[in-house]
């Protein structure tokens, strides 16, 4: 499907040369057409860019999605460690996703600002909606100390947007084995003594 290898082709140039660096002329040159057949599947260069991310938003949605119907009868803290692990897991197996949504997140291109800055609102409040179940279900069953459920949210997001950062810093082989330390350190804020 050509609509497919537009959007592979895509995403490794703008993954590399970010959004400004990338043209619709060199996309189809790596597809293999000419620009003009690009039209025939997208309006624009925003349009291709703004597909990408919408797609690897919710790809890693649904990845925990899938996830908690495998772990629904595990612990809260089981459940938060092993969407941890897959979100570590997913930035490592998806690198060249992960380091386009940095750069759209870290670096956005100014007349897409305000769509990604949506598109990332709403993939995040599908997420906030699961980890708040877990976190309400610990807290009810008393494996998580009593506080306020948005707070634990945010705190798990830090948790991940570090562990995502100090992976682009260590690498993945430096950074498995500090996964389940990092963890053990986290879980004692949120654990009901």
């Amino acid at each position: 499907m050509t609509k497919d290898k537009i959007i592979a082709a895509a995403l490794a140039l703008f993954s590399k040369n970010g959004y400004e660096g990338t043209s619709l002329t060199e996309i189809a040159k790596a597809v293999g057409i000419q620009k003009p057949s690009i039209y025939n599947h997208f309006k624009s260069k925003e349009e291709i860019f703004l597909t990408i991310y919408e797609n690897i938003l919710w790809l890693h949605v649904k990845k925990v999605e899938e996830l908690m119907e495998e772990i629904s009868e595990l612990s809260a803290k089981e459940q938060l460690y092993k969407i941890l692990n897959l979100t570590f897991e997913y930035y490592i197996e998806f690198e060249e996703q992960s380091t386009f949504v940095n750069r759209a997140v870290f670096f956005s291109p100014e007349p897409l600002k305000e769509q990604l800055h949506t598109q990332f609102m709403e993939s995040e409040e599908a997420m906030s909606t699961i980890l708040r179940s877990v976190i309400d279900k610990g807290i009810k069953n008393g494996e998580i100390r009593t506080g306020n459920v948005e707070d634990f949210v945010m705190s798990y997001y830090c948790l991940i947007d570090g562990i995502f950062i100090e992976l682009s810093y260590y690498g993945a082989e430096k950074m498995k084995p500090r996964i389940s330390n990092i963890w053990r350190n986290f879980w004692y804020g949120f654990q009901n003594e």
